[in-house]
């Protein structure tokens, strides 16, 4: 039987430049038994191949449901390489495990496509903390900004802006805006956009929204944790407060975390981002130890836990409902999503005129190092 809990969420008030404590709430699913889990991951099975249906998954929901994606023909990976994915997947029906601004992203590529969700209510503190009639709002009263939004942001806050960014490539895209003499007004995340805003020196009007699971990340604790295991490498997401980018050994998205893993000369990590990366770390490194990185402590208390709350409402139980019932549709307004595609495709298109721009070398590391930054948030 479902619960709920709440949660709560750095709500910003651009208006008074100040921020408050919002609440929201997720429900939390029971775990099936294993006998259960068997039987619906062969119905699961069976309905994929029957409705020609793919399965996208994000590193940070079930590992139940990460293998299953892969094991069907679908992918794991992050928000922009889901829906990349699934617009050149030939499958007609597309089934994102994730959070709501992945199946519209997945939707506004793939408009003749059917997305379906497990549930709809999964969302994100980004996205919840960035409503659009504020954000539009906001804008309006810096016309003489070229605005940039993180991916995680609803279809209609997209649709306001003039380029979308992932983690992988907003450095580069804001320094190329930058280079070019324009002031930059950034959405949603606040940790994000000064860790941007240091390394390339733009002039940068942020939105202070932050990630609930990575806003939790502590600096004291993390520094503690260190002490005690001094061969450790820290991988830390750009969406981490300062304190924590300080000590990090790699700041990156996820795909670059997971890399890092994989080609470091190294054993044990710890790792400042969202606990469901976990396993796809240890299957990518195998006899590697992986370490959360604290987000409680004494200078804290965990709310989060290192995972978040709505990621884990995606399930097998609700999976196969959505599969059986053709349920939690994805819709996005026709002209909101005309909109928000062109700030996707701006950025696309740098991608792909950035890996034209590389002249390959011999180097087959550095190759690798050039065009792990051309991915996914």
């Amino acid at each position: 039987m479902e619960t709920t809990k709440v949660i709560e969420f750095e709500r910003p008030q651009m208006d008074i430049g100040s921020s408050c404590v919002a609440n929201a709430w997720a429900r939390v699913p029971d775990v099936p038994d294993a006998a259960e889990k068997l039987a619906l991951k062969a119905r699961i099975r069976q309905l994929l191949k029957e409705k020609q249906a793919v399965l996208v998954a994000h590193y940070y929901v079930d590992a139940e449901l990460q293998d299953l994606a892969e094991e069907t023909g679908g992918c794991v990976s992050d928000s922009l390489e889901m829906a990349r994915f699934g617009r050149d997947h030939p499958a007609q029906t597309l089934v994102v495990a994730g959070v709501k601004f992945m199946g519209e992203t997945a939707k506004i590529l793939s408009p003749e496509k059917t997305i379906l969700m497990p549930d709809l209510d999964a969302t994100c503190s980004l996205d919840l903390g960035c409503p659009a009639d504020e954000f539009t709002a906001f804008c309006d009263a810096h016309p003489d900004r070229t605005v940039v939004v993180y991916a995680n942001t609803s279809a209609a806050v997209k649709a306001r802006a003039d380029w979308m960014v992932t983690s992988s490539i907003g450095l580069d895209i804001v320094a190329h805006l930058h280079a070019q003499g324009k002031k930059i007004l950034w959405a949603p995340d606040k940790h994000l956009g000064s860790y941007i805003q240091q390394k390339t020196g733009a002039d940068m009007l942020l939105w202070q929204g932050s990630c609930l699971v990575h806003d939790e990340f502590k600096g004291i604790e993390l520094d503690l944790l260190k002490a005690e295991h001094p061969h450790a490498k820290v991988l830390v997401h750009p969406e981490s407060p300062a304190a924590v980018v300080a000590q990090a050994d790699v700041v990156g998205s996820t795909s670059q975390m997971i890399h890092a893993a994989q080609t470091m000369d190294a054993e044990e990590f710890i790792v400042a981002t969202d606990n469901g990366i976990l396993h796809k770390m240890q299957l990518a490194a195998p006899g590697k130890r992986f370490i959360v990185a604290p987000t409680a402590g004494n200078s804290a208390t965990c709310k989060s836990c290192a995972h978040c709350p709505w990621m884990a409402m995606n399930g097998l139980r609700n999976l196969l409902h959505v599969l059986e019932s053709g349920d939690n549709e994805i819709h996005v307004e026709r002209a909101t999503a005309e909109k928000a595609k062109l700030c996707i495709d701006r950025m696309l298109d740098f991608a792909a005129a950035k890996k034209a721009n590389v002249r390959p070398s011999a180097d087959l590391a550095k190759e690798g190092k050039l065009f792990a930054g051309i991915g996914p948030a």
